[in-house]
């Protein structure tokens, strides 16, 4: 061996390392997490009893609309009958009338009481008035807590015939209307009390994301020299997308259940031929006529319908906004 292989190594020289191997973190079984956060996940035994009990175990119900049900007998139904109920219900012309007024009343809903909520939001936004701003929302937040037997009855007594407003149109010189008993009057009845209950609540989701939009995008949109309503059109509509997007899916998920409650407190039968809709006629189908296994065919042929209109809406999202729900 010559010296050289003997020398050991220079005290300047560092001693190689070899690398470390890397420890990938234990990953813990269910019963583990359940066992360490027993609290959190009881939070949740509720919201899930409540939609099992109430969401899910109703669904085993939907086998009547393919089987004839007798009152006192299975609750399942007798024996089956297949499509029997579906080609009824799509063979009867009142069905497609009420098919028909369930389509303009969800899209009238949709079209008025969708953009109008953003459009206060944003306006909210300009507001400088701290006391203005949170009157404009107490009084506009206010009619959403109200019963919808209660906001029925004050659109009763204010279109009644001796109500407020037909007293201001024969104050102005015109004859009392019957509003209620009117079939024409109907919708227009309709969406205006949904505008006026449900719009300022809806402003709440906006005004909470307006709030996280960066303040530092409309300063330098003011530099730019951005007016007012360029900073609302660039920013300020960009920023709260993602929230429209969301909120806009689920409006169109409840496309077909146009509020059942409301229409069947205002709606009577000579305001059928614009206020009937899917949900009140299979209602009168399933306990006045005592035709159950019919009005479930009616009500899957709608639950079918939300749910294609959730899918489509929400992939038609995803491929041309990019936000989407799932």
């Amino acid at each position: 061996m010559t010296s050289e292989t003997l020398r050991p190594p220079e005290t300047g020289e560092p001693a190689p390392v070899a690398p470390a191997r890397r420890v990938r973190p234990r990953r813990r079984s269910w019963r583990q997490a359940v066992r360490r956060d027993w609290q959190l996940y009881s939070l949740a035994v509720l919201p899930l009893l409540f939609f099992l009990v109430f969401r899910y175990l109703p669904m085993l119900g939907n086998v009547i609309a393919f089987r004839r049900f007798q009152p006192g007998g299975s609750i399942f139904g007798e024996y089956w009958v297949g499509l029997r109920y579906f080609r009824m219900f799509f063979a009867d012309p009142t069905f497609w009338q009420v098919f028909t007024n369930t389509l303009v009343l969800g899209a009238l809903t949709l079209l008025f009481c969708f953009p109008l909520p953003i459009v206060l939001a944003l306006l909210l936004n300009e507001v400088r008035t701290r006391k203005l701003k949170r009157f404009v929302q107490s009084v506009s937040y206010l009619p959403h807590f109200l019963s919808i037997v209660i906001v029925a009855a004050m659109v009763m007594q204010l279109l009644a015939m001796d109500g407020a407003v037909n007293q201001l149109v024969r104050a102005t010189g015109g004859d009392g209307v019957p509003f209620l008993q009117r079939a024409e009057w109907f919708r227009t009845i309709y969406v205006s009390s949904e505008v006026w209950q449900t719009v300022g609540w809806g402003t709440i989701l906006y005004l909470a994301a307006l709030t996280t939009i960066d303040g530092n995008l409309y300063e330098a949109a003011r530099i730019d020299g951005a007016s007012r309503w360029r900073q609302t059109w660039h920013v300020t509509l960009p920023g709260i997308r993602p929230t429209m997007v969301t909120l806009l899916i689920l409006n169109i998920g409840t496309f077909m259940a146009v509020g059942f409650e409301k229409i069947l407190l205002l709606y009577n039968p000579l305001t059928y031929p614009t206020a009937d809709v899917i949900s009140t006629y299979l209602f009168r189908m399933g306990f006045e006529s005592s035709n159950f296994s019919y009005a479930a065919a009616i009500g899957l042929f709608e639950a079918v319908i939300g749910l294609v209109l959730v899918l489509t809406a929400n992939l038609i999202s995803r491929r041309t906004v990019g936000t989407s729900l799932w």
